[in-house]
Formats: C-alpha cells, sequence, structure tokens
C-alpha cells in the first residue's frame, strides 16, 4: 500500500474495536465492512484508492475478528448490536452521517444498518451479499441456495465448527479460500495474514458467532424492508456461495439502487478485480 495507514483501538457500543485509518482527517467519512473469514486486510486494494481521493477512511476488525475485542455469549453477536458498533464508530470520528461500504458478512451489517437507521448513511454500496429479506426467502425456499448456505447450519453446532476450522493450521480455511477464488487471487503472504487473524484468542469462536446469533437471536423485523439509501450492489457472478439470482430481487427493494454483474469474478470480486471496483465504488461515491 502506498498511503499510510494507522493502527488505532476504538471504544463504540461497549466493545473496543481495532481499527485501520487512512486518509485526510478532514475528508468525506467512508467505513469499510469486512466479512468472514477476513478482516480489516480485506479492503486492502480500495484503502489507498479511497485515500488518494481525498476519503477519510476507516476501516474496522468486526467485533469478534482478529484485533478487536471478542464478547462472550451468542446474544452479543446479534445484528443490531454490530450495527450499532458501526454508528458509534463513525460518532467516534466525529461524523453522524457517512458512507458505507460491506462484502460478505460486512454487507449484511450494511444492508441492515441502511435499512434500519436510513438518516445516518449518505450512501451504500454492496458487495456479493443480498438484501436480507432476499436472503431469508432464498434460502427458505430455493433448494440450490440452501445447499450451497450448508455452512450455515454446521455453524450452528457448539465447539465443533472451531474445531474443524483449526485443524492443521486452519488448512479448511485456506482452502475454502483458494478453492473459491480465481486462482492466484490468495498469496502465501495473504493466507499468513489470515492464519495471523483466525488464531488470535477467540477468534475462531467470535467470528462463528455470528452465524449462531443470525439463527437464535435474530433482530426484530423492521416494518418494511425498501432501502431508501442510494445503493450500488456490485456481484461477481461467479460466486460459489451466493447465486446471482438474489442480486437483483435485492436492488428491487431500493428505491435508488444500481446492480454491476462482474462476470468474471466469484465472491472475492474486490480482491480479484480491484481496479474495477475502485473506478465503480470512486464513481458511485462521487456522484452528487
Amino acid at each position: 500500500m502506498d498511503v499510510e495507514l494507522k493502527h488505532a483501538y476504538v471504544r463504540t457500543n461497549g466493545v473496543t474495536l481495532h481499527v485501520v485509518e487512512a486518509g485526510p482527517e478532514n475528508g468525506r467519512l467512508v467505513i469499510l465492512l469486512h466479512g468472514f473469514p477476513e478482516f480489516w486486510y480485506c479492503w486492502k486494494h480500495q484503502i489507498p484508492a479511497l485515500a488518494q481521493a481525498g476519503y477519510r477512511v476507516i476501516v474496522p476488525d468486526q467485533r469478534g475478528y482478529n484485533l478487536s475485542e471478542k464478547p462472550k455469549g451468542i446474544a452479543a453477536y446479534n445484528l443490531d448490536n454490530l450495527a450499532d458498533d458501526v454508528l458509534g464508530l463513525a460518532e467516534a470520528y466525529g461524523q453522524h452521517r457517512f458512507l458505507l461500504a460491506g462484502h460478505d458478512w460486512g454487507a449484511a451489517v450494511a444492508w441492515w444498518l441502511a435499512n434500519r437507521n436510513p438518516e445516518r448513511l449518505e450512501k451504500l454500496t454492496i458487495l456479493n451479499v443480498p438484501h436480507h429479506a432476499v436472503m431469508r426467502r432464498h434460502v427458505q425456499s430455493n433448494f440450490r441456495q440452501t445447499l450451497r448456505s450448508w455452512y450455515i447450519f454446521f455453524f450452528q453446532l457448539p465447539f465443533l465448527p472451531e474445531a474443524l476450522n483449526s485443524v492443521g493450521n486452519y488448512r479448511g480455511m485456506t482452502q475454502a479460500l483458494v478453492g473459491s477464488s480465481r486462482p492466484g487471487t490468495f498469496t502465501e503472504d495473504d493466507l499468513a495474514q489470515y492464519r495471523a487473524a483466525w488464531s488470535q484468542p477467540g477468534a475462531m469462536t467470535g467470528m462463528i458467532n455470528w452465524y449462531r446469533a443470525i439463527m437464535r437471536k435474530p433482530p426484530q423485523k423492521l416494518s418494511s424492508p425498501r432501502i431508501a439509501v442510494p445503493t450500488l450492489v456490485i456481484w461477481g457472478a461467479k460466486d460459489r456461495f451466493l447465486g446471482r439470482e438474489l442480486a437483483e430481487p435485492s436492488v428491487a427493494l431500493c428505491d435508488n439502487g444500481r446492480l454491476v454483474f462482474i462476470e468474471e469474478a466469484t465472491h472475492w470480486v474486490q480482491h480479484e478485480e480491484p481496479a474495477r471496483v475502485n473506478d465503480l465504488l470512486l464513481g458511485f461515491l462521487g456522484e452528487s
């Protein structure tokens, strides 16, 4: 990376999050949210582009991940808690309204936050995760998607997922990343970074508790699934985990939404097509 990255610890919503900061302090605030099984590092190609464009970029390790606090209990990872972490983070940086982008679970938090607190967001960018209402419907009624989401149900088991994920220096986890992405997407250095994050005390349970909470401690449904925030959805069409048929119904729930398929990309779209993702992201954020 050719921009200065600063590491900080920020107190928000009762937890302390490790945060990477970049860009001018007076720039418009952009918060980037990673998913499973990543951490702030998943945005390594986007942070410099946004910072050089003048944005104040804040990238947390979300609760349960890497160097951030890992509260005990499944209820701590309820979607409302995860969203409140983000709101508190923006307030810690002196901003009431901000720009938000998320990938995978980070995108799920971003969808929920935009649905629940639209007044807090200027714009929303989503990478390869459907709107929560669409995901719920397809997991329940789309047999192909149910099969693709088998790991959600496996992660409900106690202890066993943590044990199996950790075997052989996280062999299964690394194989899942490499096997579901384009060849060469994740280098050996990248995988070493991930193993270091996964090996943080309590991290594997914290990460998996996100899946347990969405099944056992779901938030109350909102009165409407509509998204009022201007939204860009970027979707790698070769996603092994989430079918492309989930993308268009998600954008249909947006009052002002745009969908871009990147046909050559997988679930790990911002890693595989960084220049394309950066161009889309900067163009969208820069629109009046």
